[in-house]
C-alpha cells in the first residue's frame, strides 16, 4: 500500500523539487540584475524531470566554488551543460556591464513557475483527497 501511495506522489513530488530548484535559480537572477558581469541561469524543466524520474540525478541544482572566498556548495560532477543542470539564458539585450539578467524575462519566468508549483500543490491535494476518501469509504 505504502510503495502504491509513494508511486502514484513521486511525480508531483519531483516536480515540486524541479520547480522549487528552478524558483532559486530565478530569484538568484533577480537579486542579482545589477550585479556587473552576472550571467542569467535557468533550468531546462523537462530535462531535470526527466533526470529526477530516472534517478540519475537527485540534486539538479549544482553549484561550483569559482572563488576561494565564496561559501562552500555542492561540487557539480559536470559543467557540460549535461540535462538537468542550470544553464545560461541566451542574452536578449546586451547590457555595458556585461549582466544578462533581463528583468522582464524573469519577472514573467518566475511568476509563470511560481503558477505551475501552485498547480502542482492543487493536484497533490486532489489525490490525496481521493486516496483519503476511497480509505473513509470502506
Amino acid at each position: 500500500m505504502l510503495n502504491k501511495l509513494d508511486a502514484a506522489l513521486s511525480f508531483h513530488q519531483n516536480a515540486l523539487r524541479v520547480r522549487g530548484q528552478r524558483q532559486e535559480l530565478i530569484a538568484a537572477n533577480i537579486a542579482n540584475a545589477d550585479t556587473p558581469n552576472y550571467k542569467a541561469r535557468d533550468l531546462d524543466f523537462s530535462a531535470a524531470m526527466k533526470n529526477a524520474m530516472t534517478g540519475v540525478s537527485r540534486n539538479a541544482f549544482n553549484t561550483t566554488k569559482t572563488s576561494e572566498q565564496h561559501l562552500d556548495g555542492i561540487p557539480s560532477t559536470s559543467s557540460s551543460g549535461a540535462a538537468g543542470e542550470p544553464l545560461f539564458r541566451p542574452i536578449i539585450q546586451g547590457s555595458v556591464d556585461g549582466n544578462t539578467v533581463d528583468m522582464d524575462v524573469e519577472r514573467n519566468q518566475f511568476a509563470d513557475n511560481g503558477i505551475r508549483y501552485e498547480a502542482s500543490l492543487t493536484l497533490i491535494n486532489a489525490q490525496l483527497k481521493e486516496m483519503l476518501a476511497a480509505l473513509q469509504s470502506q
